[in-house]
C-alpha cells in the first residue's frame, strides 16, 4: 500500500443534472460536473458563471450609505477641502488606496493618503494618526480596507470635527463605529446583493458611484489585483471583477505594473490569476511587511517609467529579504513547537518569540498550518511595550474570528475572517489565551478534523482526459477561493513507467495507462514516491489537468498532488548489490524487520531498527504484521515458518531481501543417477578415503566436492556405509531404503524448495505465492472512501 498524505473528499454529483447541462451548453461532461458541484446547477447560473463578461456590475447605490458618502465627497471637492485616504499596508490595501486616489485626482480633489506603519501603529485607524492629520487641516477621512472595528477612532474623529467614511469588507462586530457613513457589503440588513467583495472591490464600487454611470474599467486592473491577492471568494461580482480585470490587466499601460512584472520574470500580456497571486501580490505585500507600504502605492500611481523601474527594483529586493526572513522564522517556530508545544498535545498552536518580524509571521503561520494542520497563532513579542502582536491562520471547522470574539477581554485589538486574523494582546495574557483557545478547539474539533482534507471535484476515467476538455476547463478560470483550480481523481490505473526527475531527483514523472489511453503525470517534490510504488501496482492519483507544450507537440498531462496504492505491494530487493543503502532509505514508520537466522543479525545495517528474530512456526504465527511494511531480510530454514508468518494476514508491503551465503545455496540436488553411480563406485572399492581423494573424484566426474560429501552423508544416514575419519566402508545392505528417508536429503530438498520459491522465482511468481496466502484483497469503494 501507499497511503495518501491527505483525506480525499470527492464532491457528490447529480449525474442527471450534469448530463442535461452538458447537453444544453454543449460542453464536456467533466466541465458540466464541475459546474454542478460549484452550485451552477441550471443553465442560467451556469451561463452566468461561464460568461461573466456578459453580466452587469451591481448598482453601487445599493449600498445604504453610498449616496450620503458620494455627496459628502463631492462637497469636499467643490469646497477644495483636503481629503485623506486612510489605507492599509497589504496588496488589497495599497490597491484600494490607489483606486480612490486615482478617482479623486480625476475629479480634481485635494487628496492625499495615509498608510499606518505596521510596526509602530499596527492595523487600521489609530488615535495618534487621526490627531496628526486633524492638525494638518483634514476634514474628511475615507478608510479603505479597514475601519469597521475602529469604534474608538470614530469617536475621536467626531471630537476633532472630521467626517469619517468607512469602506471595508472585514467581519463587522456586534457594535459599529459611529461614522459619517459606512460602505460595507456585510452590514446587517444591507440591500447590496453581493457580500464577499475585497477592500479593493468596495473601493471600486465607491469609485463607480463617484465617476458616474459608466463602470470605471480603467481601474479594474487594480481592483483585480486586490481581489485576487486578498483571497476572497471568486464568484459573483468578484468573478466579474477578476475576469474582466485580468483582461484589462494584460493591456495595462501602468508603468509600475509593467516594471514590477519585468523584475518578477512575468509577462504582463499573458497575466492570469497565478501571475497576480505569485508574482505581483507578494511583492506589493512585501513592502508593508518589512517597511512602510508607501512605495507600493507610489509604484501603482506613477506615470514615470524611470521612477517605476527604480521602485520595482527596490520592491523586488525587499521581497527577497522577506523570503529569507520567513525561512529563518519558520525554522525557529518549528523548533519551538517540537520542543515546547508538540502538535499531538495541542489543538491550537500559539507560539511566539521576541524579535520576530510582525509583517511576515502570517506567512509563517500559513506554512505551519500546512505542516501541522491545526490553527496557528504566531506572536511577535515586544517586551519593552509588554505586547504581543500576532497573525493567525485556521483550518476548516474552526472559525478564528468567532473564537477570538469570545476572548475579546484578552484582546484589546483584533480583526479578520474565519480563516485568518490579526490581534494584539498583553504578553502576560498569552498563556491564558493559549489555554482558552485550546479548550475551545477541543470542544469544536474531532480527531478527524486534524487530518488534512483535499477536496476533489470529480473522479474521472483516463479516456475522459483530452486537450479539448482541458481547454473547456479554462472557462472556469480565474480560479481562487470558492472556485479552486479543479482537482480530479483517477483511480486504480496501471503505470507504464515511473522515475525521478530534476537535478536533485526530487520530482516524479510517471505515465498512467488504461484500456489504450495514456496520460503523463508530473509531481513536484514527490520524487521519493518513486521508491514506494512497486512494479505492476495500480495507482490512484489526484491532481490538476493541464496541457504540456514541448517541441511543437501538445498533449494532456496531470500535475500530481497526491498518490495512493490501495493494495499490498511487493518490493523485490533480492540480489541487490546496494541492499544496505536501499534498506537505510526504507520508511521507518510501521516497518518490521524479520530475521530467520540469528547469524545474520550482526551483519544488518545499523539503521535497521525494530528487528525481530523468528525461528519457529509458533513464533511466526503469533507475529502481528497487519498494516506493516514487512522486511524479510534472510531466508527461512523452513518454508512453513514463512507461511505461518503471512497466512491470512494483511501487511501493507513486503520487502523481499533474502540475503544468504551464496556458497551454501548454489548447489543442486544430486540426481538418482548420481547416487547410483557413486554407490556402484563404493561397492566396487569397498572402502574410499573421501578426505584424501574426494576432490579428485569430484573433478573426474565434473561434480563439486560438496556433492561427494552430501551423498556420502546420505548413504551414512541410510546405513549403507560407515564413515570414520573420512574413510567410507560399505555395509551389507539388509533392507531397501528410499533416499528421502535421509534427514540430510530431506533438508536439501526443503532447502531447494525454499530457494526455488523465494530466490529463483520471478517477481510475478513470488507475488503470486504471497497473494495465495495473504488475506488482503483490494479495498472496495466503501472501504477506499473510509481509508482515504
Amino acid at each position: 500500500m501507499l497511503y495518501s498524505k491527505t483525506r480525499w473528499s470527492i464532491r457528490e454529483t447529480n449525474d442527471q443534472t450534469s448530463k442535461e447541462l452538458a447537453k444544453q451548453l454543449n460542453i464536456a461532461p467533466l466541465v458540466a460536473t464541475l459546474l454542478v458541484n460549484r452550485g451552477m446547477d441550471n443553465i442560467d447560473t451556469a451561463k452566468e458563471f461561464l460568461f461573466p463578461e456578459k453580466e452587469a456590475f451591481h448598482d453601487p447605490f445599493l449600498f445604504e450609505d453610498m449616496s450620503i458618502s458620494t455627496s459628502r465627497i463631492k462637497k469636499a471637492i467643490e469646497k477644495e477641502e483636503p481629503i485623506l485616504i486612510f489605507g492599509d499596508y497589504d496588496a488589497d490595501g495599497v490597491t484600494s488606496t490607489s483606486i480612490l486616489m486615482t478617482t479623486l485626482q480625476e475629479l480634481g480633489a485635494n487628496v492625499s493618503y495615509y498608510i499606518p506603519n505596521r510596526f509602530t501603529e499596527g492595523y487600521g485607524p489609530n488615535e495618534k494618526a487621526f490627531r496628526k492629520v486633524a492638525d494638518e487641516g483634514i476634514k474628511l477621512i475615507i478608510t479603505v480596507d479597514n475601519g469597521i472595528a475602529a469604534l474608538h477612532e470614530a469617536k475621536v474623529a467626531k471630537e476633532l470635527g472630521m467626517d469619517l467614511i468607512i469602506t471595508d469588507h472585514h467581519e463587522p462586530g456586534p457594535e459599529l463605529p459611529d461614522a459619517y457613513a459606512i460602505i460595507h457589503p456585510k452590514l446587517p440588513g444591507t440591500k447590496y446583493p453581493f457580500s464577499d467583495l475585497a477592500g479593493a472591490g468596495v473601493a471600486f464600487k465607491l469609485a463607480h458611484a463617484l465617476l458616474g454611470d459608466d463602470v470605471p474599467t480603467h481601474l479594474l486592473d487594480l481592483a483585480t489585483i486586490g481581489t485576487i491577492a486578498d483571497l476572497v471568494p471568486l464568484h459573483g461580482e468578484n468573478r466579474l471583477i477578476a475576469k474582466k480585470g485580468l483582461k484589462n490587466l494584460s493591456l495595462s499601460t501602468r508603468p509600475g505594473l509593467k516594471a514590477l512584472c519585468k523584475v518578477a520574470g512575468a509577462n504582463l500580456s499573458e497575466v492570469n490569476e497565478e501571475t497576480v497571486g505569485f508574482a505581483i501580490a507578494p511583492r506589493l505585500n512585501a513592502v508593508g511587511r518589512l517597511e512602510h507600504a508607501g512605495p507600493a502605492v507610489e509604484l501603482l500611481m506613477t506615470q514615470d517609467i524611470t521612477i517605476a523601474e527604480q521602485l520595482s527594483e527596490e520592491i523586488d529586493l525587499i521581497n527577497k529579504e522577506r523570503k529569507a526572513i520567513v525561512e529563518e522564522i519558520e525554522k525557529e517556530a518549528i523548533n519551538i513547537v517540537e520542543a515546547e508545544y508538540p502538535a499531538d498535545e495541542n489543538s491550537v498552536l500559539v507560539i511566539g518569540k521576541e524579535g520576530w518580524n510582525a509583517g511576515v509571521i502570517g506567512i509563517v503561520a500559513s506554512r505551519l498550518v500546512e505542516r501541522y494542520y491545526r490553527p496557528i497563532i504566531m506572536l511577535s513579542y515586544d517586551y519593552e511595550a509588554g505586547l504581543a502582536k500576532g497573525s493567525a491562520r485556521s483550518i476548516k471547522g474552526f472559525d478564528l474570528f468567532k473564537n477570538l470574539s469570545t476572548l475579546s477581554n484578552l484582546l484589546p485589538h483584533f480583526g479578520g475572517h474565519p480563516m485568518a486574523a490579526g490581534m494584539t494582546l498583553d504578553i502576560k495574557n498569552v498563556n491564558e489565551f493559549r489555554i482558552k483557545l485550546n479548550d475551545a478547539a477541543t470542544q469544536q474539533l474531532s480527531s478527524n478534523d486534524f487530518i488534512p482534507v483535499t477536496e476533489l471535484d470529480a473522479s474521472i476515467a483516463l479516456n475522459e482526459v483530452s486537450i479539448d476538455t482541458i481547454h473547456q476547463l479554462d472557462m472556469l478560470a480565474p480560479y481562487g477561493m470558492k472556485n479552486p483550480k479543479p482537482k480530479v481523481l483517477i483511480a486504480d490505473t496501471a503505470i507504464s513507467g515511473v522515475r525521478k526527475i530534476g537535478s536533485n531527483k526530487n520530482h516524479l514523472k510517471l505515465t498512467l495507462e488504461k484500456e489504450g489511453h495514456a496520460l503523463d503525470g508530473v509531481g513536484f517534490n514527490l520524487g521519493n514516491v518513486a521508491d514506494e510504488i512497486s512494479p505492476g501496482s495500480k495507482v490512484s492519483v489526484i491532481g490538476e489537468l493541464s496541457i504540456n507544450e514541448w517541441n511543437n507537440m501538445r498533449k494532456p498531462q496531470i500535475f500530481l498532488k497526491d498518490i495512493a496504492v490501495k493494495e499490498w505491494q511487493l518490493f523485490d530487493m533480492r540480489g541487490n548489490n546496494q541492499l544496505k543503502q536501499r534498506l537505510s532509505h526504507l520508511p521507518k514508520l510501521n516497518c518490521l524487520n524479520i530475521v530467520f537466522d540469528e547469524g545474520h543479525l550482526k551483519s544488518l545495517p545499523a539503521t535497521q531498527t525494530n528487528t525481530v528474530l523468528i525461528t519457529d512456526v509458533d513464533q511466526a504465527k503469533k507475529m502481528d504484521i497487519d498494516d506493516k511494511s514487512l522486511v524479510l531480510l534472510d531466508l527461512p530454514s523452513n518454508i512453513n515458518v514463512l507461511k505461518k508468518l503471512v497466512d491470512g494476514k494483511n501487511p501493507a508491503r513486503i520487502y523481499a531481501c533474502f540475503i544468504h551465503d551464496q556458497g551454501e545455496f548454489f548447489d543442486t540436488l544430486p540426481t538418482r543417477d548420481h547416487f547410483k553411480w557413486f554407490y556402484a563406485f563404493l561397492l566396487k572399492r569397498q572402502t574410499f578415503d573421501v578426505i584424501k581423494h574426494g576432490a579428485d573424484l569430484a573433478s573426474y566426474r565434473g561434480w563439486t566436492k560438496e556433492t561427494i560429501n552430501f551423498m556420502s552423508k546420505v548413504f551414512f544416514e541410510l546405513n549403507f556405509v560407515t564413515i570414520k575419519d573420512g574413510l567410507i566402508i560399505i555395509n551389507p545392505v539388509k533392507t531397501k531404503q528410499d533416499l528421502t528417508a535421509s534427514p540430510t536429503y530431506q533438508q536439501k530438498q526443503e532447502q531447494l524448495e525454499i530457494e526455488n520459491i523465494l530466490l529463483y522465482s520471478s517477481y510475478e511468481q513470488l507475488k503470486l505465492w504471497f497473494n495465495d496466502r495473504l488475506a488482503q484483497k483490494a479495498l472496495d469503494e466503501e472501504e477506499m472512501e473510509a481509508w482515504i
